[in-house]
């Protein structure tokens, strides 16, 4: 037994924790990221800096967004190591909420440690503490409650016993994979207790990889084996399984063409033979035929979110199989679930295959991928006065080394990635898309970075941004600096919120506080010299040649450089799925009215089981 405040505890049990990666035990909590407060310097702050040898501490600039590059360290990691965020109280614990979400949209692990009030209430209300008046045990970490997986407010140091190890389990787990926030009362956290030395001794956690009931198995082999047009649909669940191998193994023994979600994105590299491209609403038309053509959908560690699946037009009455580890993303629109790890259900499922040719269907796939690479030609081939989107990604992609990463989120870069980034390497793109956050570009970049470092990966993270998320959160470009994890980020200004004011027009609507120039004279934002401020190597381009030129010339700088680009605001990449908005019923404008009409029609064809 051994006396220690619950703060040390926490601390000394998270350093415990270790994972076996390529033969190599490494920690599963290596890193935290803190802004400190009076709601938790004192104690948690202490133990960090007591065990700094143990646990890197990376200083945040804002909560929201060292607790996205933690989150963006998770996934760049697949899920098999995580990121600690600590806060204060009051504003610096609730300044987490938006990147808890983004965390549990896209089940994501992160372990949040938020300072909380007094647990005695002796000294209520403290500064940053808000009142209810009729439920004084309720404060602001409540609010956490929606938007992570598991919640637990420690009144004792005893419970840290029972919680933590939960918290861990609930991590781990694929089927319940998200989020924690342990909400420390401050005298709770300096409060000592004689814990039991078992909890401190080192542990080797395992990802458990689930196997599939036999009768489900049995019932998806069935119907692949029956199936003349089958197609496999990739998401974020290949990465996490690390089944990118025997996706491409299955793909092509069974003649069966794969697209990709954007989370499944670069589970094949572009040109298997297997893969022929995005799907859905960001995705491409030629790809998006191949799916009408299908006659039998298996989709594999995704959750089938709208832009997948075409507000669910896309799929049509057709059987779909689902590979899960989550039963409730399996049994989605009366799906015929597989309630199994990616790579253990693939595996198995060999076994109760044989060979089917398929060969006119495979033929059909190559046919339309060629299609699906010629448009992106074609689009970067595009003349106008300023580059567009699409040939600043083309470019990109093309300076691109193999071992490089890629990552942006929201706006309009996600479906200019979508189509025209060609994956050089497995799990090499992360577009953050299950809550496309804004701001998750700068900060999300900054963890991938951080990621690529403790995997002594040679390649460079590269991020994307518009200026209206670069405007939203920005200040880890500095955290970057200040912890000399170089990376690039190309900051794509097209003056506003472009694809919102495409999304207004597109939709019969004038556009309306979206753009600049709405405002007569208002100055444009000197992005190069804003990131210079920070310590950025921030170099302006005014061409697409000059970009490419640049990010071959910093690929191996040791600075963060930040490269601006001015980019045409109402040029964007055409095609995709039906994506069901909230069009008004009635208006004055017919252009909307028509708008209405045109979801109307497009609902008819809408799965609604």
């Amino acid at each position: 037994m051994t006396i220690m405040t619950t703060a040390d505890a926490i601390i000394k049990w998270s350093i415990a924790q270790k994972v076996l990666i390529d033969d190599q035990v490494v920690p599963y909590f290596p890193a935290t990221f803190a802004i400190f407060g009076h709601g938790n310097a004192l104690s948690i702050g202490q133990a960090l800096s007591n065990e700094s040898k143990n646990m890197t501490t990376y200083r945040g600039q804002t909560e929201e967004g060292m607790a996205l590059a933690a989150v963006a360290y998770a996934k760049a990691m697949r899920r098999q190591q995580v990121g600690i965020v600590t806060t204060s109280i009051g504003p610096g614990a609730t300044n987490v909420i938006t990147a808890a979400a983004v965390a549990m949209a896209n089940r994501l692990p992160l372990l949040i440690l938020v300072g909380d009030a007094f647990q005695s209430r002796n000294p209520d209300p403290v500064l940053q503490q808000v009142e209810h008046f009729d439920q004084p045990s309720i404060t602001v970490n409540d609010a956490f409650r929606p938007v992570v997986r598991y919640w637990d407010r420690i009144t004792s140091p005893s419970q840290i016993l029972t919680s933590l190890p939960q918290a861990l389990s609930t991590m781990l787990d694929p089927a319940t994979c998200g989020p924690v926030c342990i909400a420390l009362p401050q005298d709770i956290q300096a409060e000592s207790f004689d814990f039991p030395d078992e909890f401190f001794e080192e542990k080797i956690v395992k990802i458990p990889r689930p196997r599939a009931d036999s009768s489900e198995l049995a019932m998806a082999a069935t119907l692949i084996a029956k199936a003349k047009t089958p197609i496999i649909v990739a998401g974020g669940g290949i990465h996490y399984s690390l089944a990118e191998k025997e996706l491409s193994e299955f793909a092509s023994t069974f003649s069966i063409p794969v697209v990709e979600t954007m989370a499944g994105k670069s589970s094949l590299v572009w040109n298997d033979p297997a893969l022929v491209g995005p799907l859905g609403v960001t995705g491409s038309d030629p790809v998006n035929q191949l799916v009408d053509e299908s006659d039998l959908i298996i989709a594999i560690g995704t959750r089938l979110q709208d832009f997948t699946t075409g507000s669910w037009t896309l799929f049509g009455n057709k059987k779909i199989i689902a590979i899960n580890t989550a039963r409730f993303d399996a049994i989605k629109r009366h799906g015929v679930p597989v309630v199994a790890d990616a790579k253990a259900a693939l595996v198995e499922l060999r076994g109760l295959l044989t060979s089917t040719d398929r060969t006119s269907w495979m033929a059909r796939a190559s046919e339309l991928k060629t299609l699906f690479i010629n448009l992106r030609s074609d689009r970067s081939k595009i003349s106008s006065d300023l580059p567009t989107y699409a040939q600043v990604v083309v470019a990109t992609n093309e300076a691109a080394r193999t071992e490089d990463y890629v990552l942006t989120a929201a706006g309009g870069l996600p479906g200019e990635l979508n189509n025209n980034w060609l994956s050089k390497s497995v799990a090499s793109f992360d577009c953050e898309y299950g809550f496309s956050c804004m701001g998750y570009e700068i900060s999300g970049t900054w963890g991938a970075a951080i990621a690529q470092n403790d995997m002594k990966k040679s390649g460079r993270v590269i991020g994307l941004t518009g200026d209206g998320s670069y405007m939203m959160l920005n200040s880890d470009i500095y955290s970057a600096v200040l912890h000399k994890h170089p990376l690039t980020l190309i900051v794509c200004d097209n003056g506003g919120y472009a694809v919102i004011s495409r999304l207004q027009t597109g939709n019969g609507a004038d556009s309306f506080r979206t753009m600049i120039t709405e405002t007569p004279g208002a100055a444009r934002v000197d992005f190069v010299s804003h990131a210079r401020s920070m310590g950025a190597k921030s170099i302006k381009v005014n061409s697409i040649a000059e970009l490419s030129e640049k990010i071959t010339e910093n690929q191996n700088s040791n600075e963060v450089v930040v490269i601006v680009i001015e980019t045409a605001p109402t040029i964007w990449t055409e095609g995709g799925a039906f994506w069901e908005v909230a069009n008004p019923q009635v208006s004055k404008k017919s252009a909307v009215n028509e708008a209405r009409k045109a979801v109307e029609r497009a609902k008819e064809n809408q799965r609604i089981y």
